[in-house]
């Protein structure tokens, strides 16, 4: 089957509060009710682990087999003999059971991750760790269903809305199949990839989210995503691209602790995935764990060479760690990689230009924000740092024009109202300023939404 493509639509925002989550229980695969008290892997969120108003992720515990209840005193007038006998039946019946989860494990019928394995029950993964991120790590779960088949070949075409009407058809009929609920956790990550792209137009260039925040009908598909992953877990284990999506639907929703969470799991199955190795990188640097990002990001680039992107996040992960000089190095990197293309990243010289401006380097800041703009024109993290550098410059009607443009794209953003606010006011524009500093205020209180984010 041909590699899918996981372009995310996250919001992965510069330097965000760490996320602190308290201890909670994470799902695993109930394997006996005598040998296990295990809850099913549940994806869902819940109050414990998301900043989103959630849905309840407990689900009702579906055995594999039951507990044997084996005497240990004999009742009045039965022989000691047979109460030997039936305790030695019972032996033999749970001895029974753990061979059966043997086979099971080893024709490959793994059971789903959890967070603290026991070496004895630990899943296998669903291929060989020496995969690429071209083999099963980017595909659906595989199924012999012809149904499933079509489902597949209407997703690999783009047609989201035919594949989810079919695949629920089918789940209709065929509520226990695993593989279909896989599929439509794909599909629904899928149709919010689709609607990302329809409200941010692209101008030449590959540009992630301006300014336009996750609509909530995006959330509540990358929830309903999760709880098809849920469901199709209680039949069997998911694969390292389920858990992918999983982990991508938890970014989606903000929730980098289970997304980190998920996404180890994935590469512990499939190391050579380069993008899950940079889907990893962000998600640690979204928890300010800059050192663990770093690290992420060189497997990354070990795996393909001349990745821009995780090159670019490299320096910010240097920057966030105090390492200016490394963060310099790597952004310079990135520009270099792409001196030729035709088609440009914007990110290197947006972060080279916000590194240069912490370092009160405007002059030599402004040359590369400037190139910023030319690539990413409807990009507004470009247009608020050269209104700030101007700024420092005291060039004032250039800085009004670059944050009055950062404003048409990100009209909510609180920082940008407070920022114009002073260069009205030094201009002589009062009541503007007063305008703009009243939205500040008022936008600050509503928690607006937050800086531009980056891909």
């Amino acid at each position: 089957m041909p590699m899918l493509s996981f372009t995310v639509f996250a919001r992965f925002h510069r330097r965000p509060p760490i996320s602190r989550h308290p201890q909670r229980s994470v799902g695993s695969l109930l394997l006996c009710s005598g040998l296990s008290k295990t809850p099913i892997p549940s994806f869902a969120t819940h109050p414990g682990n998301s900043p989103i108003t959630p849905f309840p992720a407990t689900l009702p515990r579906s055995l594999v087999c039951k507990s044997f209840s084996c005497p240990s005193e004999a009742p009045p007038g039965v022989s000691p003999i047979l109460l030997t006998m039936s305790s030695f039946s019972c032996l033999a019946a749970s001895a029974c059971l753990l061979l059966y989860f043997f086979i099971d494990v080893t024709s490959g019928h793994a059971p789903s991750p959890r967070p603290e394995p026991r070496a004895s029950l630990s899943a296998k993964p669903p291929a060989s760790s020496s995969q690429s991120s071209t083999s099963p790590a980017t595909t659906p779960t595989e199924s012999a269903g012809a149904p499933l088949a079509e489902v597949r070949s209407l997703l690999e075409k783009g047609s989201t809305s035919e594949a989810d009407h079919l695949v629920r058809q089918y789940l209709q009929t065929h509520p226990d199949s695993a593989d279909g609920h896989f599929l439509l956790g794909h599909i629904l990550f899928r149709e919010i990839q689709s609607e990302a792209r329809l409200e941010t137009p692209l101008e030449g260039v590959q540009v992630l989210g301006a300014g336009v925040p996750p609509a909530k009908h995006g959330k509540d598909k990358a929830r309903a995503s999760l709880a098809e992953f849920t469901a199709g877990a209680k039949f069997h284990g998911p694969s390292a691209a389920d858990l992918k999506i999983v982990a991508l639907d938890y970014i989606l929703l903000g929730d980098y602790v289970d997304a980190d969470k998920w996404l180890t799991k994935m590469l512990a199955w499939t190391p050579n995935d380069a993008d899950g190795w940079y889907l990893l990188g962000r998600t640690k640097y979204n928890e300010n764990r800059f050192a663990e990002a770093v690290d992420a990001f060189q497997r990354c680039l070990k795996l393909d060479l001349k990745n821009l992107k995780a090159e670019d996040n490299l320096g910010l992960s240097y920057a966030g760690l105090g390492r200016r000089e490394e963060a310099a190095a790597a952004y310079q990197q990135a520009i270099d990689w792409q001196s030729q293309a035709a088609l440009k990243n914007p990110g290197p010289y947006i972060d080279f230009g916000d590194l240069l401006l912490d370092e009160n380097r405007s002059e030599e800041a402004v040359s590369y924000l400037l190139q910023a703009v030319e690539i990413a024109p409807r990009e507004s993290r470009p247009h608020e740092l050269l209104g700030k550098a101007y700024t420092r410059l005291d060039q004032l009607p250039k800085a009004q024009m670059e944050l009055e443009k950062a404003l048409q794209l990100s009209p909510q953003s609180a920082n940008l109202h407070c920022m114009v606010a002073p260069v009205y006011r030094k201009q002589g524009f009062i009541d503007k300023a007063k305008l703009e500093y009243e939205r500040c205020s008022a936008l600050a209180g509503s928690h607006s939404v937050p800086q531009t984010p980056r891909p």
